[in-house]
């Protein structure tokens, strides 16, 4: 009878491990988030459970290749940070260039198709996920306003197999 109970309470423990992990995590103002889609493979899978950090950007700037968090309609999407404010952005023969210069981009994303210059406005920045070819970002939505980036993920906590820092 012991072993039979003993082998339930063992079953259970990576669902009260995560299920106590997020309440902390909660407690310091970071909220569980969940991957949704294969916008962002390879970096991320779908069903990934991640941390979104509400508040680094209430003490730091966004930055290029920055994973973010962002409010589009009504739901939640991740994508990473190509375009800061101010910058022309353009690809062309699947190299990311800004203001004229190539940048190397330093994650293994999609081959990029060429995207024509734009310019980001003020207070906007331009996102795209990795996965180049299955991505709806701002190559579709636009630029997105500063106001609907909820915070930065790197940190996937679930499952346990992926758990550690992306980039």
């Amino acid at each position: 009878m012991e072993k039979k109970k003993s082998g339930i309470i063992m079953e259970y423990i990576p669902y009260i491990i995560v299920i106590v992990i997020a309440v902390v995590i909660k407690f310091f103002v970071v909220t569980p988030i969940r991957v949704n889609g294969e916008s962002m493979m390879n970096t991320l899978h779908d069903g990934d459970i991640m941390v979104l950090n509400e508040i680094s950007y209430k003490f730091s700037s966004i930055k290029r290749f920055d994973i973010v968090v962002i409010k589009h309609d009504d739901e939640y999407l991740i994508k990473r940070v190509i375009g800061l404010p101010g910058e022309e952005i353009e690809y062309i023969d699947g190299k990311l260039y800004v203001d004229g210069e190539e940048i190397e981009e330093t994650f293994n994303h999609e081959i990029t198709a060429d995207v024509l210059k734009i310019k980001v406005p003020d207070n906007e920045y331009y996102v795209l996920g990795d996965n180049r070819i299955n991505s709806t970002d701002s190559r579709v939505i636009g630029t997105i306003p500063i106001k609907n980036i909820k915070g930065t993920t790197s940190l996937t906590i679930f499952p346990f197999s992926r758990f550690g820092r992306k980039n």
